[in-house]
């Protein structure tokens, strides 16, 4: 009875690990696609970033300005 018991319960401890780790990952992926707003998206164009930038207050209106002729040239 015992061997039987132990054999049940070992495989219900790797299957908790196996969760633990799925999860563990699962919590990685999803605080590292939070940082993604850190990296430059792709999809902007240069204006489109330079727009963004004036709009958060990232640059004065000179710079912006300025930048945006130098774009357009």
């Amino acid at each position: 009875m015992w061997p039987d018991m132990m054999g049940s319960m070992g495989w219900w401890m790797v299957l908790w690990w196996v969760a633990g780790i799925v999860v563990l990952v699962l919590l990685v992926r999803l605080v590292a696609g939070a940082g993604g707003g850190l990296s430059p998206r792709s999809d902007e164009t240069p204006e489109q970033i330079l727009k963004r930038r004036y709009a958060k207050g990232e640059i004065e209106r000179d710079e912006y300005q300025r930048r945006l002729e130098d774009l357009r040239r």
